[in-house]
């Protein structure tokens, strides 16, 4: 998390950054929903045909339906318009006029086991399967939300992610307001409801009718609704193709073109060594070297890749929908390696490591890195996780403040994974660092890295980025994603670091509807960059020329800054087990914790899965407490915290658990028992009992 101070003094060097000119859009705003030009989002309202894209279709979007900052600039991305979906974690958004939620029956986050009852008010349906979609649904309860007038969205999250290229239909009906009584659908969705459309709907009647239909076919009355709508998935290869392309361009310069094989073939990436660190014992008994350098990496970015930098596309080939980006040049990407005592008799482990929010690959000095580097005989390298590293903290100002610039950010996110690709296949290419005189053993002479395989481990943002990464990776099919979740749109309403970032966000764009639709809008863009876009690839239908991924995700309990609900749809969407107990008595507000998510056995162990961990309730000392807030709870000496909230705000009493599996002794044996060959997901904790994390109970 970055300082106050820091964003503050930063805010005047944000520059502008050049975007694409808009593509022409549909004029005017959803009569459906007018409490803003974007509602209800997402939704086909705000898309037209596309030929050559895989769902038929592109969004169409323009600059006047967008928010617009204090000095009057729209907050669009013209990049959206390339999409030919939604993002496949969409909230659904629409606001209902003194809705109430308990009165209404709406599945909530404690028990989304609801959605499926016969009667439930708020369903959300597959057009082609007629299936419904687990969801669950929450009033925005951010203090904000609830003060301005008519303000509060109603927010639909789907407890898995939706598929790919599907279309959906969003059916609320029988809503209810304080008093128990049915909310009156507007008047021009009761128009079209009732078989009699007004002009601003009239041309909409035909696609009504089908929706109509089949909600019909799914239980659904029509005369019950109070809305409904239609909005379509971005299809996988809209989601990847331009990540997919910088790889296989990239790696195919190298000398290999078949990257499913699992085989490393071709030469090493480029790189220079710039500094070799030796420590004496007295500095260091765990680490006995660090070696810091640059690799060559192709860039498809302006700017020669540094910060602010966009895509540009060829042109597209008749009949296709592509987005493919040009090269232009190469870039030099930091690493630092660090290279633990042990391996100076035995070859390491090699692993490249994931950093957190905003930061840098010198977060590899951790204590934690280094235990497990120690313990378990891991080398570990890493890079800057470009478009949101130190480094990038100024673009991210610049964007807080006028969001249509967002598309640089996304654009650089994809940048950095390939970054992160090269350096990895630098770690494990026996003309790599294996070869060079500075990974060789000074006992020895042999290379300190087992080349037979690569992984990944990381925490927090590195985590975020990681799934992605994760999907993309031909070198390594084993990642743990430390204190990790998926969807920002989700993470950033419920985490404390957006704090920080709203002392920029909120002055900017006053509405904190505005500040929701926007955040949800950019979605689709952050998704070629984060987890949410590649989750339906990372265990299971690798992407094309891809090998099959295990991940092992360890989750906070009650996670100050990265929301543990997020963790969850993200195990259900990658198909992960989760290990049970998953919570001791009294420890979550859910009616059946890690619903639909299957149990952790014996004959599941060798795939994926989700472990929980927990720091314990609050207490000072031996004696438990009532939490206070993190600040005023450290000052007392205080440990454990809290449960997260069921609102759309962040967890913030007591001490923040989200570095504290990564410090535990266990937990760290349970990665290193995971990130091998044949690994495995063991069972470290009690057999009776939750897992407990360094702290718990002292």
């Amino acid at each position: 998390m970055l300082k106050r101070r820091f964003v503050i003094a930063l805010i005047a060097t944000c520059g502008l950054v050049l975007i694409p000119a808009a593509s022409a859009a549909a004029a005017g705003c959803d009569p459906l929903d007018t409490r803003s030009c974007l509602l209800p989002f997402p939704s086909n309202f705000n898309t037209v045909a596309q030929k050559g894209s895989d769902t038929g279709l592109r969004l169409n979007f323009s600059a006047s339906q967008f928010p617009k900052n204090v000095k009057g600039k729209p907050g669009f991305p013209p990049e959206l318009n390339r999409n030919d979906g939604f993002s496949p974690g969409s909230a659904l958004l629409t606001h209902v006029p003194g809705i109430d939620m308990a009165k209404t029956g709406a599945a909530p986050i404690t028990d989304i086991a609801q959605y499926s009852k016969a009667n439930a008010p708020i369903v959300v349906i597959d057009a082609k399967t007629g299936q419904r979609q687990p969801i669950w649904a929450e009033l925005d309860t951010n203090a904000d939300a609830t003060s301005e007038a008519k303000g509060q969205l109603l927010m639909i999250h789907p407890a898995k992610n939706f598929l790919e290229g599907h279309t959906y239909i969003v059916a609320l009906r029988d809503l209810k307001n304080g008093a128990g009584k049915t909310i009156p659908a507007a008047a021009a969705f009761a128009s079209l409801r009732n078989g009699k459309p007004i002009a601003s709907v009239k041309g909409r009647r035909t696609g009504y009718e089908k929706i109509f239909k089949t909600l019909a076919k799914a239980k659904v009355s029509r005369s019950s609704l109070y809305l409904a709508w239609d909005f379509t998935i971005a299809s996988e290869r809209n989601l990847s193709e331009r990540a997919l392309s910088m790889r296989n361009r990239s790696f195919s310069a190298l000398g290999d073109s078949n990257l499913a094989d699992g085989k490393v073939a071709g030469k090493a990436p480029a790189y220079k060594i710039d500094k070799i660190e030796d420590y004496s014992t007295a500095q260091s008994t765990r680490i006995a070297r660090q070696i810091t350098g640059h690799v060559t990496v192709p860039c498809f970015l302006s700017k020669g890749c540094a910060t602010g930098g966009t895509m540009s596309y060829a042109k597209s080939k008749k009949g296709k929908f592509d987005s493919i980006p040009n090269q232009q040049g190469t870039m030099q990407a930091l690493f630092i390696c660090r290279i633990p005592r042990a391996a100076m008799t035995t070859p390491a482990r090699p692993s490249l490591y994931g950093h957190g929010l905003l930061g840098s690959p010198d977060e590899i000095d951790a204590g934690n890195v280094d235990d497990m580097a120690s313990e378990h005989n891991m080398m570990f390298c890493a890079t800057p996780e470009i478009g949101m590293a130190d480094e990038d903290v100024p673009n991210a100002i610049a964007l807080l403040g006028d969001m249509s610039k967002f598309s640089s950010m996304a654009d650089r996110l994809q940048q950095g994974l390939l970054n992160e690709l090269i350096l990895g296949r630098l770690m494990i290419n026996p003309y790599g660092f294996a070869a060079a005189e500075a990974f060789k053993s000074t006992s020895t002479s042999q290379p300190v890295i087992d080349t037979s395989a690569l992984y990944y481990d990381s925490n927090s943002q590195g985590a975020i980025l990681g799934g992605a990464l994760t999907a993309l990776s031909p070198d390594f099919t084993r990642a743990v994603l430390g204190v990790g979740g998926m969807n920002y749109s989700m993470l950033l309403p419920r985490s404390v670091d957006f704090d920080t970032y709203e002392l920029i966000f909120k002055p900017a764009y006053k509405s904190r509807l505005d500040r929701i639709l926007l955040i949800s809008a950019i979605q689709n863009l952050w998704d070629r960059g984060e987890t949410n876009g590649y989750g339906q690839h990372v265990t299971s239908k690798p992407l094309p020329g891809t090998p099959k991924h295990n991940v092992l995700l360890h989750v906070a309990l009650g996670d100050h800054q990265v929301a543990q609900v997020s963790a969850e749809n993200e195990a259900r969407t990658l198909g992960l087990v989760g290990r049970r107990p998953a919570y001791d008595a009294g420890r979550s507000d859910d009616k059946t914790p890690l619903w639909n998510i299957p149990s952790l056995t014996n004959a599941n162990a060798g795939g994926s899965g989700l472990v929980i961990w927990d720091s314990g309730p609050c207490r000072i000392g031996t004696v438990f407490v009532t939490c206070l807030g993190d600040d005023a709870f450290a000052a007392l000496g205080g440990t454990g915290n809290a449960v997260a909230p069921t609102g759309s705000i962040p967890p913030r009493l007591g001490r923040d658990p989200h570095s504290r599996p990564r410090s535990t002794l266990e937990a760290r044996q349970q990665k290193s028992d995971f990130l091998k060959p044949n690994g495995r997901i063991t069972d470290v904790c009690p057999a009776a009992s939750a897992c407990h994390s360094v702290g718990w109970g002292y």
